[in-house]
């Protein structure tokens, strides 16, 4: 089964092609990315006008590209996949009307696919990995703790109550005047500066339940940048430094209660996996191995180009669905806002007795 997929639900343009086999292995035939970084580096952040006027400009270039790296021809396509949400809604719409477009052409299944779905699902592209698992998964709009019970059926076990992890990140970024993208720039400053320099929170330590909370951790690195103004360099790394530190601690602690949720719902997990850019931070992935060995659980981590936003993603979750025999009709709507646990309207169980979605 070779599944075409499109991804335009932020500031990256994505296409990409990859093959399902019969044993449920996937294989990448091409993975095309453009990034718009230089397009919103001049405003701090991600401008929604801009970034789907810049999907227009380069989606259908993308599109010819990963279909001439992999070798293929459209009439070879089991299916047409592209994210259907959640996301900013302009991008959302080019990708959707692209994919409806060639998969009406070429009289080929669509599938709208849910961009968290297709996180949760990556890992089964890179490697053999059975249900259920736990995901945890971390982005500049999201942070859960996922049951991943089988394809559309999926069990929140905690989220953020306000920032996501990636949008902290970025938010301290901004504050310290790190240049766009923030996240990786914090993490980089965080490589040089001293952890300990700085006394802030751990939020939600020790709580009962799985869930996050940043923005008390947010105004603590703001309050102590304003004592401490005119910044140093030296003053933003120890201030990367302990705001990284600080997230790794509570991070660790909820993985550590989600996956006693986990075990107390749904017995042992088959791993604990991540994906969402946060899950490219290698000081993160090191605390994920770390909460990993200590609760006797297996790690996956995909590769760091398939943490983020990329076209492979939504094109396996395509070639999930469609083993299923499920596939979209063509008035499906792009969504805002889709959250992972309400698109489980096919649970495992009942996964082959529905045609659609």
């Amino acid at each position: 089964m070779l599944v075409l997929g499109i991804e335009t639900t932020c500031d990256e343009t994505a296409a990409a092609v990859i093959e399902r086999r019969q044993d449920g292995s996937g294989r990448i035939l091409s993975n095309i990315v453009h990034s718009q970084i230089k397009d919103h580096a001049p405003f701090g952040g991600v401008v929604p006008e801009i970034a789907a006027r810049a999907h227009v400009d380069v989606l259908d270039s993308l599109v010819t590209a990963a279909m001439q790296e992999a070798q293929i021809r459209y009439n070879q396509l089991g299916g047409v996949a592209a994210a259907a949400g959640p996301g900013l809604i302009g991008g959302v719409i080019v990708g959707l009307t692209t994919a409806k477009a060639i998969a009406l052409v070429h009289d080929t299944p669509l599938l709208a696919i849910n961009h968290l779905e297709a996180h949760a699902l990556t890992p089964r592209l890179i490697a053999p990995l059975d249900f259920p698992y736990c995901l945890f998964l971390a982005s500049g709009g999201h942070t859960q703790i996922v049951a991943v019970l089988g394809v559309g059926d999926y069990i929140r076990l905690g989220t953020t109550v306000d920032d996501a992890i990636g949008e902290a990140f970025d938010k301290v970024a901004k504050l310290l005047g790190l240049p766009y993208p923030g996240g990786p720039q914090v993490e980089r400053a965080a490589a040089n500066g001293d952890a300990g320099r700085f006394a802030f929170p751990r939020p939600m330590l020790g709580r009962a339940d799985a869930n996050f909370s940043l923005s008390g951790l947010k105004t603590a690195v703001r309050q102590e940048a304003e004592r401490n103004r005119p910044l140093s360099a030296q003053d933003v790394n120890d201030l990367c430094a302990g705001f990284q530190a600080a997230v790794l601690d509570s991070t660790a602690d909820r993985l550590r209660v989600g996956l006693a949720s986990f075990r107390e719902r749904f017995g042992a997990p088959t791993a604990l996996v991540a994906a969402g850019g946060v899950a490219a931070n290698r000081a993160i992935r090191a605390a994920l191995e770390q909460v990993a060995t200590q609760a006797g659980t297996a790690l996956m981590l995909p590769p760091p180009e398939l943490c983020t936003d990329n076209g492979a993603m939504i094109a396996w979750a395509g070639a999930e669905r469609l083993a299923l025999g499920l596939s979209d009709a063509m008035d499906a709507a792009p969504r805002a806002r889709w959250k992972l646990d309400e698109h489980a309207s096919v649970p495992a169980q009942f996964a082959n007795t529905r045609a659609n979605t």
